[in-house]
């Protein structure tokens, strides 16, 4: 996986998937930086979130287990060991259950996943170990994601198989999909809209360059100029049903 935002921060961090190269870019929205709020008694993201590569969540496919379109996002990510991982980590994950978000109408897949070289990896290895291991742990994921928005004024998100964790062989199932969906996306072959396919690895895609190419589009990208506000309330607590 890459880690887009590690554990206890909020800072809403992503793969910039329509800019060349997809940096890795803090989203902002009406001009201002994106954070996640923090809802009693989470602190920010509880666990290093990130996403596989080479794979994308394809808005032409209606999914048979949500009866939902992709987001058009690569397949998110949820790690869950003990080391608080750094932006940008590559970290090679077990992966272990997978929960069905429905986003705002979208299917939003979420793996839960453990980097191979933490301590504990060696004593979990399906979703039900978790369980064993870290009791509380998915009961407070499904919350998390349940109300994470509603501090913005948006409706509780709902979940495919209500909100129950799918085991290790159904997660992999997705990932091997959404990994097909990509494989035709970086081939020219499905409807990419404004995703930037430019790389320099898949040497049969059409969008591959060559590392001056890529080079050349590093450098000519300007720095940041853009002044943006951090969110004043970024370090508020929120108790909902008050």
């Amino acid at each position: 996986m890459i880690v887009e935002v590690p554990r206890w921060t909020n800072a809403k961090m992503e793969i910039a998937t329509k800019e060349p190269l997809n940096p890795i870019k803090q989203d902002v929205k009406e001009g201002k930086l994106r954070y996640v709020a923090n809802i009693f008694p989470h602190k920010g993201y509880i666990w290093n979130y990130g996403a596989f590569p080479q794979t994308w969540e394809d808005p032409h496919h209606k999914d048979g287990d949500t009866g939902c379109y992709g987001d058009n996002d690569p397949i998110d990510v949820c790690e869950i060991g003990s080391q608080v991982r750094l932006l940008g980590e590559v970290v090679q994950v077990k992966v272990l259950g997978l929960l069905g978000l429905i986003d705002e109408g979208e299917s939003d897949w979420k793996v839960i996943a453990i980097g191979v070289d933490d301590p504990e990896s060696q004593n979990i290895n399906d979703i039900d170990d978790i369980r064993k291991f870290k009791p509380g742990y998915l009961e407070a994921t499904v919350d998390w994601f349940r109300v994470y928005k509603v501090p913005d004024g948006k409706p509780e998100n709902c979940f495919a198989f209500n909100g129950k964790f799918k085991d290790k062989a159904f997660a992999l199932d997705i990932i091997k999909s959404t990994h097909e969906y990509w494989k035709a996306l970086i081939h020219k072959k499905t409807d990419g809209g404004a995703i930037k396919c430019t790389n320099i690895l898949v040497g049969t895609s059409p969008y591959c360059c060559n590392d001056n190419d890529a080079q050349a589009i590093v450098e000519s990208t300007p720095p940041s100029e853009e002044k943006h506000s951090a969110a004043k309330e970024v370090d508020k607590w929120h108790f909902l049903g008050q």
